[in-house]
Parts: C-alpha cells; sequence; structure tokens
C-alpha cells in the first residue's frame, strides 16, 4: 500500500486479518493432530466470525462470504459433534481458505481489487457440511438452535444496522433488560469501529439491541462521544451476563466492561429510549469486569524511523565529545556531563531495541504447514519439533530469515528424510524427526535446523563438484565440512531429476544469499546416513554494532568486534611464505593466510611490511584470515548505513558508518573477505 494513500481502517483490517488467519493455520494444525477440536473450537469459530465481519463492513464479499460458510461449518461442528469428523479433509480446507484470504489481504495491500472467485471454495465448504449433516434433518433439529435465519439477500452486514432503530421491547419474559457501558483504552484508535464490532458480535445472541451513540461508522464525530462517555448498548437476553462480558471482551483494545440488569421500572423508560438519544451517558467506575491492556501496536515504519534517530544520536554525541576542539583541555563538568549522556544514550538505544524484538514464535510455526502439506505429498511421516521458539530477534532480521527455514526444511522432508519402508529398513523410527531450535549466545542468534535422516553423500557431492569444476583437489584432501560447503554454492543439486520440491539447484543458494544480507553465516554437519545439522548464525540486529576501527593509510575502516579473534603485532620467526609468494601466520601452531588491507583496497601507505604492521584475526563461519592494517584506532558503537546505490558494491565491504569527526569509515565484511 503506498504511503500517501494509507488508510487507518484499511491498515488495522490488513493487520487483524493477517493476525487471525495465521493463528488460524496454528489452531487447525495442533487440532488435526490432537483429532479433535474441543480444545480450540471458540477460537476458530472467533476467528471465523471477526473475519466475516470485518471483511463484510468494508466491503470485501468474497471474504466475508468464504468466512461465513467456513462459520456455519464450525457452527455445527461445535453444536452437533458429529461423529463422523474427517479432521485431514476439513483441515485441506481450512488452509486452502486460509490461502485464498492471504492472497487477497495481498491484493488489497496492493492497492488491487480483491477480486478472487471464492465460489469454488465456498461450494465445498457447503459440500462438507451436508456430509456432515447427512441425511437425518432431526438430529440436526436437536442440536442447532432455532433462530431467525439472517436474510441472504442482504449484501452486506453493516446495512441491517442503518436501517433499523429498534427500541427495547419487553416481550419476552426470559429475556432480562441489559444496560452495558463499554470503555477502550487510550489510544485504542478506531473506537467507532470496534464499537461496530461488538454490536455485530451480540446481535446473533441478542434482541432489540440499540446504542449510543447511534451513528457509530457514519459519523467520525462519534469516535469523540465514545472516548468522552463510552459506548452504551440496551437490549434483551436470556444469556447470563458472565457470558455477554465475555462476548464484549473478544473485542480488542476494551478496558472495562459495565454491565447491568435493568429494573422493571427502569424498562419501561428505555423502552422509550430509541438510538437518536444524546443524552450523556453516567460514567460510573467498577473495580470488577476491568480489564486492561498493556500492548501498543506501532507500524515499523515509525520503529525504523525512531531507530535511525538513536543511531544518529549516537553519531552527534561522538562527534560532540570527540571534537577536536577539546584537544589539551580539561573541562571535568563537562566530562561528567559527557558520561551521563552517554548512559542515557546506551539506555535509550537497549529500550529502542527490545522494542524491536519480536519472538521467533510466529516463523516456526508456518514451518509446521510446510511439513505437514509435504508429509501427504511425499507419503512420509514427520514430526516437527520446535524448542526456544520465544526467542527474540530483530523485526527486519524475523523477516529475511523466513524463506531460508522453509528451504532447508524443504530439504530436510525431500533430500533428508527417508520414506516409511527405508528407515523400518534401517532399523530407524518409521516416524522421522526436524527438531528447529533458535537460542541466543553473546550477541548472535543461532537457528539449528537438524532431522535425523539419510544424511549427506560425500562422494556424490564431491562428484558433481569435481563434474562442476568446483574443485580439482581429490577427495581425500578435503575435509567433510568442505565438500560439504559445495551444496551452498549457486546451481549446485544433487538430484538428477526436477521436482516440485528440488532439482534446480537454488534453495540452498537463496539460504546463503538471505543470511549474507543481514550479515549472517551458514554452516553444515553431517553424519551419513543417521542425521545432518544446518547451523545458521545471525545478530540480534542490524541497526547498530560495536566496531574496532582500523587505519589503511589515510582510511578509516570498521571490523564487527563479533569477527575478530585477536589482534597482535606479528614477530618474524611467524611469518612463513609459501612456495607461491603467499605471506601466511603462524598462530598457535596453526597456519593462516595473510590478507594486505592496502593491497586489496589500493590504499597508498608506508606499512607494506607485514612485521611493521598489526595483525587482525578475523573469523566468520568457522574459518579464520589474518589481515594487516597500519594500526587500531579503538572500539566504539557505530550505525550501520548501506552504501547508496550510485556506488559500486566492492567485495569485502559490508556498508559504511560516520565517525564522531564527520570523516566517513567503510564497515568490512569479514565473510567476504575470507571467501
Amino acid at each position: 500500500m503506498s504511503q500517501e494513500n494509507k488508510d487507518p481502517l484499511l491498515e488495522m483490517y490488513i493487520f487483524e486479518t493477517n493476525e487471525l488467519i495465521q493463528k488460524l493455520e496454528e489452531i487447525i494444525l495442533e487440532s488435526e493432530k490432537n483429532n479433535s477440536y474441543s480444545l480450540n473450537m471458540d477460537e476458530i469459530f472467533r476467528i471465523m466470525h471477526t473475519i466475516k465481519g470485518n471483511s463484510a463492513m468494508l466491503l470485501y464479499d468474497n471474504i466475508s462470504l468464504l468466512a461465513h460458510s467456513m462459520e456455519d461449518l464450525f457452527d455445527y461442528i461445535r453444536k452437533c459433534k458429529p461423529s463422523n469428523i474427517k479432521y485431514s479433509e476439513i483441515t485441506d480446507l481450512v488452509l486452502e481458505s486460509k490461502d485464498f484470504i492471504r492472497v487477497e489481504i495481498e491484493k488489497i495491500q496492493m492497492n488491487n481489487e480483491p477480486d478472487g472467485d471464492a465460489k469454488n471454495l465456498i461450494s465445498k465448504v457447503k459440500n462438507t457440511l451436508l456430509s456432515l449433516k447427512g441425511d437425518d434433518e432431526g438430529t440436526k433439529e436437536n442440536c442447532l438452535e432455532k433462530k431467525k435465519k439472517p436474510d441472504l439477500k442482504q449484501k452486506f452486514y453493516i446495512s441491517s444496522l442503518r436501517k433499523t432503530s429498534p427500541k427495547i421491547i419487553m416481550d419476552n419474559e426470559q429475556n432480562h433488560p441489559y444496560k452495558v457501558v463499554v470503555k477502550f483504552i487510550n489510544n485504542a484508535k478506531m473506537e467507532n469501529v470496534r464499537a461496530f464490532t461488538i454490536v455485530h458480535n451480540l446481535d446473533v445472541i441478542v434482541k432489540n439491541i440499540s446504542y449510543v451513540p447511534k451513528d457509530i461508522i457514519e459519523n467520525e464525530e462519534s469516535i469523540k462521544e465514545i472516548l468522552e462517555n463510552g459506548f452504551t448498548l440496551y437490549f434483551e437476553s436470556d444469556k447470563p451476563m458472565e457470558e455477554l462480558k465475555k462476548i464484549i471482551n473478544r473485542t480488542s483494545c476494551v478496558e472495562s466492561v459495565q454491565i447491568e440488569p435493568v429494573e422493571e421500572t427502569a424498562a419501561k423508560q428505555v423502552k422509550s429510549i430509541t438510538p437518536d438519544c444524546n443524552e450523556n451517558v453516567e460514567n460510573t467506575n467498577s473495580s470488577h469486569n476491568h480489564i486492561t491492556s498493556n500492548i501498543l501496536s506501532v507500524n515499523v515504519e515509525k520503529m525504523d524511523m525512531l531507530m535511525d534517530l538513536v543511531g544518529e544520536l549516537v553519531v552527534a554525541e561522538s562527534m560532540v565529545t570527540g571534537s577536536s576542539d577539546l584537544n589539551g583541555i580539561h573541562l571535568e563538568n563537562f566530562n561528567k556531563s559527557a558520561r551521563q549522556l552517554r548512559k542515557i544514550i546506551n539506555d535509550l538505544q537497549d529500550i529502542v531495541m527490545d522494542v524491536r524484538m519480536v519472538p521467533i514464535a510466529p516463523t516456526f510455526l508456518k514451518m509446521n504447514r510446510i511439513v505437514r502439506d509435504m508429509c501427504k505429498k511425499l507419503s512420509k511421516e514427520v514430526e516437527l519439533k520446535l524448542i526456544g521458539e520465544d526467542t527474540e530477534v530483530d523485526k527486519n532480521i524475523i523477516e529475511s530469515i523466513s524463506d531460508p527455514l522453509m528451504h532447508l526444511i524443504r530439504n530436510s522432508m525431500d533430500h533428508g528424510i527417508e520414506s516409511t519402508k527405508e528407515r523400518v529398513a534401517k532399523g530407524k523410527n518409521p516416524k522421522g524427526t526436524i527438531t528447529l531450535t533458535a537460542k541466543n549466545e553473546g550477541g548472535d542468534v543461532f537457528i539449528i535446523i537438524k532431522d535425523d535422516g539419510a544424511g549427506l553423500n560425500k562422494i556424490s557431492i564431491y562428484n558433481k563438484a569435481f563434474a562442476n569444476g568446483l574443485t580439482d583437489k581429490s577427495i581425500e584432501e578435503l575435509s567433510d565440512k568442505e565438500v560439504n560447503s559445495f551444496i551452498l554454492l549457486p546451481g549446485f543439486s544433487t538430484n538428477d531429476s526436477v521436482t516440485e520440491y528440488s532439482g534446480r539447484g537454488v534453495g540452498m543458494d537463496v539460504v546463503c544469499k538471505n543470511i549474507d544480507n543481514i550479515r549472517g553465516t551458514v554452516s553444515i554437519n553431517s553424519v551419513e546416513g543417521k542425521e545432518m545439522t544446518t547451523i545458521i548464525k545471525i545478530p540480534l540486529t542490524l541497526a547498530i554494532i560495536d566496531g574496532m576501527l582500523i587505519e589503511v593509510g589515510n582510511t578509516s575502516y570498521t571490523i564487527p568486534t563479533i569477527s575478530i579473534r585477536r589482534s597482535f603485532k606479528l614477530e618474524e620467526k611467524d611469518l612463513i611464505i609459501d612456495p607461491d609468494g603467499n605471506e601466511m601466520v603462524m598462530v598457535r601452531g596453526e597456519c593462516y593466510p595473510l590478507i594486505s588491507l592496502y593491497k586489496v583496497f589500493n590504499e597508498e601507505t608506508e606499512i607494506t611490511d607485514a612485521l611493521d604492521g598489526i595483525i587482525i584475526m578475523v573469523e566468520n563461519g568457522g574459518k579464520s584470515i589474518c589481515l594487516l592494517a597500519d594500526q587500531l584506532i579503538g572500539q566504539q558503537q557505530v550505525v550501520i548505513k548501506a552504501l547508496p546505490k550510485y556506488i559500486k558494491k566492492t567485495k569485502g565491504i559490508a556498508g559504511c558508518t560516520l565517525l564522531g569527526n564527520g570523516n566517513i569509515s567503510l564497515i568490512l565484511d569479514a565473510s567476504a573477505l575470507i571467501s
């Protein structure tokens, strides 16, 4: 959706619908595993009901009608509890409906008309409902509540509320008159839409409903009245107060609900009250029925802007405290204030970083769908285990790891886990297991995908790599890790034929590109015939890093501290030159390649001898090299800025940052330098 055409109501609809359909997928997959809807039935029904109402209000008929048909299906299952439920068939139907709604929502986000045809899907749902009902109409009569059917010719749910102005009528002794005052939390936004949602949810179980203010949809001024006086409803119902409160509290951002029966004398007065009354509703506080919400939804673009401003604040503070005008001047009070400012900025930075952190659970839970669908198509039995799904990662990083995880899970399902017959023949559990783990370690997050399948065939991978000219060494000269790393190269695949899931050699390439883009690494371990483990290492955040400033000639470079193993002055006995003239450094009995940064970046410097400069050992993906620089300047936090598009991207440069003295420092990419 373009920035200039954003509609708050539409944004809220898109956000809530996406949340609801994702929650629906999780619930329906869990219910299929348990062969029961009993624990989740109310939640499933609520999701369908909410999507139906919200979509109808915004005139998205195809989504609304599909959700309505699904609501009818689960309403029957909830009330009649049929014994002939085919859980797998209904799950397929729900997932297909969820995918349809997701595609339509994506169209809305792109400012396109959601014009998908849901007729076939609705027909499938109705046929499933008919098959559950069977031919016994008497059973249906017994288990379904007799209530007035909605007018099928009515196009929009909202129209009934616009056309009628019902009064409260005491025509049934079993129905009791109630008065309800609903308050919303501060800054809830769109209070009139939330009020409409309450009316919509109650409309199916109460009679003679009226409310103040009356024009909650047509008149934006109704928001002000709701904020000042609350949203007041009058209706009759045979339901207990607790159940009515529960239904009202389903609407998001409700702060308090005050519900009270209307006495017979007061009820006669209520009879004359219609929705066009404008009298103020008495605001009474109640200690009970009070529900608070401490969660505030914030647009991610605003969080990005806030993060940028904090980054600029970090740079500005460095420019002030590191100004050359202060050289040689002792300012005790200034230094004290500067330390306090640095502490406040650090605290602010930590808070902003914490706000941007989101659990990785939703991304992990999406993998259940992939495993379930592939199990059916590949005729395999596989269980997905999730560990550490409450681990939190920066919002931007979450968006970048979804595709890599999907490809890795698909690879494990297609390449790794054997068929049931093969597993039984090998003496394995007929059901395969894929374990998806997330954990924090230092300033990084590790995501580990492990399967108990066939592992990697080292000979097959080597033969393919050798045939493609990727190596000229013998298999004996290569370690297992080096052979495994071939599958990460673009276009590499050991499958001889192309299938729906593999054979094109693009999956692992996508994984590497996406992980590289967020400064992460991928490594693979495998035990042939037993298991394969893929380890993804990613930073907690992309915006601000701790860096070590170095100098090469007249240019400053920054190396992320997390990539540095050690720095030292080189002794002559530890400098080795191989037969090809390449310099090597001996460190604690092991040899590492030495890269002179002045050669890599064509810098003019007086320090060209490795013995005169400083050596920095960097590590990435289990590999290490030594870098030659003129000198170390010091460690400081830096704000990462992307290189402008008009500057040709140079291998070994990850971005740039602005230093306290106003100069620009290029940030080195350890992964690219090592490769």
